[in-house]
């Protein structure tokens, strides 16, 4: 920005210089963010890696292919 001592700077000249570190800071804060999502992504690939491959294959436990809830074709008769 400037060779001049801090204390020798213009009120916009540190008014910029203010705004810049507090922009690299948010982008290093953001940075680390994605690091740590990226990191618990790898470990949840890692422990995936760990599992057996009859679980990998196995059906659903729910008798629905989908696991959803459906209603009954008809309803029931009262009487």
């Amino acid at each position: 920005m400037s060779d001049k001592p801090y204390f020798e700077q213009t009120e916009r000249q540190r008014l910029r210089a203010w705004i810049l570190t507090e922009m690299l800071g948010g982008a290093g804060r953001a940075a680390l963010v994605l690091v740590a999502i990226l990191v618990v992504m790898y470990l949840i690939h890692l422990l995936g890696l760990a599992l057996p491959e009859d679980s990998k294959t196995a059906p659903p436990p729910m008798p629905q292919r989908s696991g959803a809830l459906q209603q009954p074709l008809a309803p029931p008769a009262f009487g």
